[in-house]
């Protein structure tokens, strides 16, 4: 138990896919100007990388028993793809309006990086299955905490007095920096408390 708790700890907090990894920033500046978007974008997002690395982890077994490692980033990307194929005609039948604020972010997620990283990253760093999908699992919290997070920073910006040159993307970015380094605070603070 003590070892998944560890790993959802470390993809929340320490190796944020976004704050951390840099992975996954066209949705975290694209989605986070409102909080209920941000949330539904990282919804969909933590679905996603849960239900991806489950199938890929299979697969990527399949794929090195045959000889065929080398298709693993092309089947990966069309698995996502799948699966946001399916998010998308599911928020459209059932919450239009989550899938109108989206817009073109929500098939922006099968080319995020973040889930296309958390599912090699399970392979790569030699989890379980169950490992992978804790760690999966915990990157997308982490994704949620950070875009959360940045919506609420970038709604303060919408009323402050910001100088004429900052306004638009430069304060976005600048935000967006100290958001990440306040995550940095964390980095070593999971591996001493489980050491």
């Amino acid at each position: 138990m003590k070892i998944y708790l560890s790993i959802i700890l470390t993809a929340i907090l320490t190796n944020n896919y976004i704050l951390s990894k840099f992975l996954g920033i066209c949705p975290f500046l694209g989605v986070s100007k409102k909080l209920n978007t941000a949330v539904g974008m990282s919804l969909a997002v933590i679905f996603v990388m849960v239900i991806s690395s489950a199938v890929t982890y299979p697969l990527n077994t399949f794929l090195d028993n045959h000889g065929l490692g080398y298709l693993q980033t092309i089947v990966f990307i069309l698995v996502i793809a799948a699966l946001v194929q399916l998010i998308e005609i599911t928020l459209k039948k059932y919450i239009p309006s989550l899938y109108k604020a989206l817009g073109i972010y929500l098939p922006l997620i099968t080319t995020n990086c973040a889930v296309l990283g958390v599912t090699i990253l399970n392979i790569t760093e030699g989890y379980t299955f169950l490992e992978g999908l804790v760690n999966s699992f915990g990157s997308g919290v982490g994704f949620l905490v950070a875009m959360v997070m940045f919506a609420g920073v970038r709604e303060k910006l919408e009323t402050a007095d910001i100088p004429k040159f900052l306004q638009g993307l430069p304060i976005t970015l600048v935000a967006a920096s100290l958001t990440s380094l306040s995550f940095l605070g964390f980095s070593g603070l999971v591996e001493g408390i489980f050491a």
